[in-house]
């Protein structure tokens, strides 16, 4: 696995929005979804405002592998599973910060129904 470099970082993470396309059962991509992403240290993270049950989320949960767009940045990534309560209380308080004038949108982020549906993106 490969990491982020510190443009990628910076770019992605400054961006409001990226597509994600999580590879389907059959290995192709799914069409791409728009949602938030936020930084945490070297590492970027999305999570599904309707929790586990996002279709989205499913689909990367159970292919681990799919591909994200930012911008003028594509690339193939691998989800993993967040579960560390800490790494989870720090991605609250990002969502908070960077999309705090959508006070209606950000609450659901940070519910533990989203928390719960909380994935690491690492390039691959």
């Amino acid at each position: 696995m490969t990491a982020w470099t510190a443009a990628e970082l910076d770019r992605i993470s400054g961006s409001d929005e990226l597509d994600v396309a999580p590879l389907d059962s059959d290995g192709d991509l799914r069409p791409p979804t728009t949602i938030w992403v936020v930084r945490d240290g070297d590492e970027l993270y999305v999570r599904s405002w309707r929790g586990q049950g996002g279709v989205w989320y499913q689909a990367a949960r159970s292919s681990h592998a799919g591909r994200i767009t930012s911008g003028d940045i594509a690339k193939d990534v691998t989800f993993t599973e967040e579960r560390d309560p800490v790494v989870n209380q720090r991605l609250d308080a990002a969502y908070r910060s960077k999309y705090s004038r959508y006070t209606s949108y950000v609450a659901p982020m940070v519910a533990d129904s989203a928390r719960a549906a909380t994935l690491k993106v690492q390039p691959r």
